[in-house]
């Protein structure tokens, strides 16, 4: 099947996949991982090398950085081969950092990493072009099942043009119900509209329909229940369609709770192996950085130092995960070191900001320290980036959803820093755009995302962003 993606209250989409569609995504989240393994192991076995503990070590992490967490096949089938080598190279490179760092490269052959690294994107590249050539024409010898769906609403007909839409799904609507007079209804485009809803059973039976979708509002219950009574003498899978799309969906997903199917309308990306994922990334990147880092870390110290009286390193309270409380270190970049009840935020021009902060804020050099956060397990590489308590207490009330960005832990970059989104938000406006893009990071979360948003960054700080003050 499809997704089907309504508004939401901030105007983003919000997927809820339908089970026919598993397999194409799961297919897609998995190939580029799958493939880079695939292509060591048999690069080893080229080069008569075993497959040790080492290629194993190295395997699961390729496989880990390159593991998009969730991917929708449907939204883009085939990825362009110049997003597949810079994926590629990036990986690469990470990897070739940590082996350098850590010295561990002369445990592998070098004719082995060489053919690994060429074989790999050569192969993606071929299974990417084949792939959506071939995957369509698998599930074309399934044959297509007939559908109807009980109410002519909004939500019925976003599930009627899902499945229309779906290469994938292999479904057809034959027809609407709707117990509403014809001329209470919109143009129903997507299907006839066939009756009122005590008229779906014997459609089903001289239709032959395979599925049965309940798009009515949880205030139809009565006619819900009397309905499926009804339809336990047809054999149509039902499918109820739950009306919470009013709600900002956020990593929406089935699950159960103690034994019992709940629906999860605001949730962490980072559940079971997806927070693995993201915690081993996080002491990866952060480890590697400081200690390429750590001299420049040093020089940076020194200079505030002799700089300026006062400390090097300023401590702040932030919020971090489910809105608790933490400190966050930064490089003191101003003559004074607020953390009252009320904040000043930098301006541009600001005359609290000294020479070298100044320079320290434009590259974040001053964020630095917050690696050590990442270490101790209070922030993310990346992630939305943690305000001053007291701002998040003026704009909790001003902005909806705006304590939802503390499902997860803050980082130290993020989706809206690279955006543009940064600096100071002396409107309400500015704050919202920057939420929005926090919430977008929530629902789209992938190893490769983090990995995309880390290479911006660094590439920001070597350009000159207008938003950095």
């Amino acid at each position: 099947m499809a997704d089907i993606r309504p508004q939401s209250v901030d105007g983003a989409r919000s997927p809820i996949k339908t089970g026919a569609s598993s397999i194409p995504d799961l297919v897609k989240s998995t190939m580029d991982p799958i493939i880079a393994v695939g292509c060591l192991y048999f690069s080893t076995q080229m080069w008569g090398e075993a497959f040790g503990p080492g290629e194993m070590a190295l395997a699961l992490i390729t496989f880990s950085l390159m593991y998009s967490g969730s991917a929708s096949f449907a939204c883009q089938q085939r990825k362009p081969l110049h997003q597949l080598a810079s994926q590629w190279g990036l990986v690469v490179g990470l990897l070739l950092l940590f082996g350098l760092l850590v010295d561990i490269l002369r445990l592998f052959d070098t004719n082995m990493l060489a053919t690994w690294v060429v074989l790999t994107p050569a192969t993606q590249g071929l299974i990417h072009v084949l792939v959506p050539i071939a995957l369509p024409k698998l599930i074309a010898t399934r044959g297509e099942s007939t559908a109807i769906v009980i109410g002519a609403n909004d939500l019925g007909r976003a599930m009627a043009r899902s499945l229309a839409s779906d290469p994938y799904s292999k479904t057809r609507v034959l027809a609407f119900f709707d117990d509403r007079e014809l001329t209470r209804l919109a143009n129903v485009v997507e299907a006839p509209i066939s009756g009122r809803i005590d008229r779906v059973t014997d459609f089903i039976r001289s239709n032959h329909t395979d599925k049965v979708f309940i798009a009515l509002p949880m205030a139809s219950q009565p006619r819900i229940l009397k309905l499926l009574d009804e339809l336990r003498d047809t054999t149509a899978s039902i499918y109820f369609v739950p009306d919470i799309f009013m709600y900002d969906m956020i990593q929406a997903r089935v699950d159960t709770v103690v034994g019992l199917p709940v629906v999860a309308v605001c949730e962490t990306p980072f559940h079971g192996t997806a927070g693995m994922m993201k915690r081993l990334s996080d002491l990866f990147i952060a480890s590697s950085a400081l200690i390429m880092l750590g001299p420049l870390m040093l020089l940076i110290a020194l200079a505030i130092k002799f700089s300026m009286p006062g400390p090097v390193l300023f401590r702040q309270r932030r919020y971090g995960l489910d809105g608790h409380e933490i400190f966050v270190w930064k490089f003191r970049s101003m003559k004074v070191a607020e953390d009252e009840a009320e904040v000043r935020q930098a301006t541009r021009g600001d005359d609290r900001i000294t020479p070298l902060g100044r320079f320290m804020r434009r590259t974040s050099l001053d964020e630095l320290p917050q690696f050590f956060n990442v270490l101790g397990g209070r922030m993310s590489v990346v992630g939305p980036r943690p305000h001053a308590v007291a701002h998040n207490e003026i704009y909790r009330k001003l902005i909806k959803g705006y304590m939802i960005r503390h499902k997860v832990k803050p980082g130290i970059t993020g989706l809206a820093q690279v955006n543009g989104a940064r600096g100071e938000t002396e409107t309400v406006d500015k704050m919202e755009k920057r939420i929005r893009y926090d919430l977008e990071y929530l629902r789209d979360w992938s190893l490769w995302l983090d990995l995309i948003i880390i290479w911006k960054t660094v590439w920001q700080a070597f350009g000159r962003d207008p938003n950095a003050y």
